[in-house]
């Protein structure tokens, strides 16, 4: 229990009264403060019946609503607030009688909400109990799921756009044939039946059969690298990027009716999933709370857990920086590529783009940036060179790219 600020300028009030009025006077007018905070406390002394709505889940970057009610006896205010873990934000922190706030999650993990802390004060104002009805709450927060789910909703609705892939139906042409049927506007022209639309008199089109059941392994690179920083704060990392495309690519391959399987290493397997059907959810679960180790990757050791599979389309995400960084994964390339259509996507920095020069400061700027570049390019090179596609896209539009790189080697039949 503590005095409130009023309390305070009452008392203030009765001291400065002592220069003109009797003792007596004064003495009655502090010991009826004093009895007034008592009285006051104990009306606030209950502490106050919380109850705190938030998800479980939440995704990295997507506010959603954190709502808290508080309920006290009659005529007594309360004050909450609700304090945050690093790597979350909350606005507003606190509110009288109850709380509606957007809680945003920056970072991914496990994150430990702390008790809601109440102040109940008195009908008079006059005096504040502090409380903690409510324990702490956990929250799990996953990479971007609200963008991979519409990506896989584009899919399913055949509305997916990428270069290199026209899709209708789930993947576009596919290479089984199924039936004939009428032309659809938005058919492609190779779809056509000409011989079926001369004898019938209408365009007709072929249809094909998407096939299934294909493998999908995505191999995650966790180690010091993947700690680098990018452009931001809604993709801190490069890790944070690449497990949001691993998201896209294994909600995607949930709907295409594939296999879907993960490794994320550093100088060990850390996580570990075999291709399976529908088993994009527990990829994700599997990976969320993943964070980089100082440690350097041993590229070797994780191409080896995937090689005896059967062919599978492998996405590899790791940060292509230069030469000297790329010779482990160049030099265990082919212990994938000898069996496997393999794609390494890495996110690249919008801020090394090329730029007209104006100060001396932005010459050795656009210097660095030049040299890096070139170094990520000469690297590239190394991996193309041992037999491997390579993509790379800024981190926003990764999960994008790499589903559209999946499409493309399924619907030309490379795996």
């Amino acid at each position: 229990m503590s005095p409130t600020p009023r309390a305070a300028v009452v008392l203030a009030v009765v001291a400065l009264a002592a220069l003109a009025l009797p003792l007596p006077v004064v003495v009655l007018a502090a010991a009826a403060l004093a009895a007034a905070v008592l009285a006051d406390a104990r009306a606030a002394r209950s502490a106050p019946q919380v109850t705190r709505t938030v998800p479980a889940v939440l995704a990295r970057g997507v506010p959603v609503p954190l709502t808290i009610a508080a309920e006290a006896a009659p005529a007594v205010r309360v004050r909450v607030r609700q304090a945050v873990p690093p790597g979350i934000r909350l606005e507003p922190a606190e509110g009288d009688d109850g709380l509606e706030a957007r809680l945003t999650p920056r970072l991914r993990g496990r994150h430990v909400l702390p008790a809601v802390g109440t102040r109940s004060t008195g009908p008079l104002g006059l005096a504040a109990w502090h409380h903690e009805p409510a324990g702490p709450t956990e929250v799990s927060v996953f990479p971007d799921l609200l963008a991979a789910r519409r990506l896989a909703l584009t899919v399913r609705q055949g509305r997916f756009r990428d270069q290199g892939v026209s899709a209708r139906g789930p993947l576009g042409l596919g290479t089984e044939f199924e039936l004939v049927r009428d032309y659809l506007p938005d058919d492609d022209v190779r779809q056509v039946n000409w011989r079926a639309t001369a004898r019938l008199g209408r365009p007709m089109s072929n249809q094909y059969r998407t096939e299934q059941d294909r493998d999908v392994m995505v191999v995650v690179d966790a180690g010091r690298l993947s700690e680098a920083p990018l452009p931001g704060d809604v993709r801190p990392t490069v890790l944070d990027a690449c497990l949001d495309a691993l998201t896209a690519v294994a909600l995607v391959a949930d709907e295409v009716g594939d296999r879907c399987g993960a490794v994320a290493f550093d100088d060990e397997v850390r996580v570990a999933i075999r291709p399976g059907r529908a088993r994009g959810a527990a990829v994700v679960r599997a990976a969320f709370d993943l964070q980089p180790r100082p440690v350097d990757a041993d590229y070797e050791l994780a191409f080896r857990r995937v090689e005896g599979a059967k062919r599978a389309f492998v996405l590899v995400l790791c940060d292509l920086l230069e030469e000297a960084a790329a010779r482990p994964l160049v030099e265990a390339m082919p212990v994938l590529t000898r069996r496997h259509a393999v794609v390494v996507a890495s996110p690249s920095d919008p801020s090394l783009r090329p730029i007209a020069p104006a100060t001396e400061g932005e010459l050795a700027r656009a210097a660095v940036a030049a040299e890096v570049r070139s170094a990520r390019a000469r690297a590239a090179a190394l991996v193309r060179a041992a037999g491997a596609q390579v993509l790379e896209a800024p981190a926003a539009e990764l999960p994008r790219a790499c589903v559209g790189a999946y499409l493309r080697a399924k619907s030309r039949a490379r795996l």
